[in-house]
């Protein structure tokens, strides 16, 4: 591979690990072509989602495009609708309130639904375990079609059309996307059609790479190719609502990659949902006027500001809780339960006390008289598994092998905790309670330059899957101009150079590891894994080392 495609070993060597053997693979992997994008016919049940969906729009029907209050489902939802809604003479969309109907399908929507006279609900990112709901809803005379990529139940809904790359039957190739991607593919089957022009979902491939970034879906595959191009969108001609969610975040004057996307956009689109209503992240996405989108992204903004707040509060209570009770810290699992804690932010709580504990973690409050919550894994343990053992103590459940959200009967919450401890440490190993850096490959100092930095930049966008790659060079040191940085000292600003080629320095930035100085400043040599990054002071840009994690001997 290296010698064919003319790049070093290691980059090389990193097209391996990524399951790209062939130069042809490497091609299509270093430069994405919609091209590639697969037939969305092969995904089951695509033909009589769009029949019924040309029906309806024969018959002037008025169609109601559903949708969850994360960003997967406010983008999803604002995507069907902007698509659809010039072309039905009557489209509306519903985001059910977090607090008042929880996730999914809710009845007081198919109710609204009935209310209004719209006869086709298309529900995106939620349904695929909606099966009570679904036939609620066709006695209130009103059809469904399913875009969800949750893991199905035993039981998959009667609806006219349930499309699900992970339903058992779908020969769908690509089995990740977003629920997000699924409505992009029911747009995608619908123009092909209609004899619409395919590229028309170009103009979504920003809402895409949003939901492809927020909901931590793999970025392989197809997801790669809608978030390369969904991200020149977004750099280059954003939509007005995600154009000023940019202003807002004050990204709007870089080059926003996915990591822009799940640290600054997204979190303001989900605090609508948290903090108000997901319909208000919506409404601001659709919008077309950038006066109004101007005003709603602010709004959008306090909310984070709020949820900011709030979310740190929490966390600070539960690490009390945990640091004052020996028995939960010699645990192998955490579950927290506050009834009056936010429940828009206990999400954020959960993966937060991961980063202090790591450990299986479940934080619950009461909404509507039971306890509801979310849940988040340590790299390895499959989440979902656990909790569905535990099924008989839930109302209900849902999510992935790493987060996933519950309900249950307050009462039960000190057995689940007990269940949930008992089958986490019986199916939990050592190691997988240890947070560790994951090493790509070993690197000399002197094998990076901006050739090699260039190639690497290929291998963007980078997420699950498809990390930034992290690097281990041994043996380095500070020549001596190293110093803590920060108000308090608490980072290190370094120039390493390695045994081997003591000529050669390069820059090096350590976030948190000011107490490392001292040791650092004797000469000791010592091992660093690390990312490559471009550093930009007073308009130079230059290739730094971004230090992980340093060992001494």
């Amino acid at each position: 591979m290296s010698r064919d495609l003319g790049i070093e070993k290691p980059l090389a060597q990193l097209l391996v690990q990524r399951g790209i053997t062939t130069t042809e693979a490497a091609g299509e992997f270093f430069s994405p072509d919609l091209s590639n994008l697969h037939d969305p016919y092969l995904m089951k049940e695509m033909d009589l989602a769009v029949k019924r969906i040309r029906e309806a729009e024969k018959a002037g029907e008025k169609i109601m495009v559903y949708g969850d209050y994360d960003v997967d489902g406010t983008t999803a939802v604002s995507l069907i609708y902007s698509f659809f809604k010039d072309r039905f003479r009557d489209v509306g969309y519903y985001i059910p309130d977090r607090y008042h109907e929880g996730y999914g399908i809710s009845l007081k929507g198919i109710d609204h639904a009935a209310q209004q006279g719209y006869t086709l609900i298309i529900a995106l990112d939620c349904g695929i375990k909606a099966v009570d709901k679904i036939d609620y809803a066709k006695m209130k005379g009103i059809d469904f079609i399913i875009c969800d990529h949750h893991n199905p139940g035993d039981v998959i809904p009667a609806a006219v059309a349930v499309l699900d790359p992970k339903q058992e039957g779908c020969t769908y190739p690509y089995k990740e996307l977003s629920g997000c991607g699924v409505g992009l593919k029911l747009i995608q089957a619908y123009c092909m059609a209609t004899g619409l022009p395919v590229e028309l979902i170009n103009e979504y491939l920003d809402l895409a790479v949003v939901s492809i970034a927020s909901d931590i879906v793999p970025i392989t595959g197809e997801n790669r190719i809608l978030a390369y191009f969904g991200l020149k969108k977004l750099n280059e001609n954003p939509s007005t609502g995600l154009k000023a969610i940019k202003e807002v975040a004050g990204i709007n004057c870089k080059e926003i990659d996915i990591e822009d996307i799940v640290f600054r956009i997204g979190p303001r689109i989900n605090a609508a949902g948290r903090m108000e209503s997901g319909r208000k992240a919506v409404d601001l996405l659709v919008s077309e006027e950038p006066l109004e989108a101007d005003i709603i992204s602010k709004t959008i903004n306090d909310y984070n500001l709020d949820r900011r707040n709030i979310d740190s509060e929490i966390t600070r209570q539960a690490v009390e809780m945990i640091r004052t009770d020996a028995r939960m810290r010699e645990r192998n699992s955490t579950v927290l339960y506050n009834p009056v804690w936010h429940k828009g932010v206990i999400g954020i709580v959960a993966s937060r006390l991961l980063d202090y504990y790591y450990k299986p973690t479940v934080i619950l409050t009461k909404s509507n008289g039971l306890a509801t919550g979310s849940a988040r894994s340590v790299n390895g343990f499959d989440l979902y598994q656990a909790i569905e053992s535990c099924s008989d103590l839930l109302i209900n459940f849902g999510g992935h092998k790493y987060a996933a959200g519950l309900t249950m009967k307050v009462k039960d919450v000190p057995q689940f905790t007990e269940r949930f401890e008992k089958i986490v440490s019986e199916n939990i190993t050592p190691e997988q309670l240890i947070p560790v850096v994951e090493i790509d490959t070993e690197l000399q100092l002197k094998e990076i330059h901006e050739g090699f930095f260039e190639v690497l930049k290929k291998f963007k966008p980078f997420g699950p899957e498809n990390t930034n790659p992290v690097f281990l060079s041994e043996n380095v040191v500070d020549n001596g101009y190293g110093r803590t940085v920060g108000a308090n000292g608490e980072h290190l600003k370094l120039t390493l150079i390695q045994e081997e080629n003591p000529f050669k320095v390069f820059p090096a930035i350590a976030f948190h590891q000011g107490r490392m100085f001292q040791k650092i400043s004797s000469g000791v040599p010592f091992d660093i894994c690390y990312q490559l990054m471009e550093n930009e002071f007073r308009g130079r840009v230059n290739l730094q080392i971004h230090i992980m994690d340093m060992k001494f001997d």
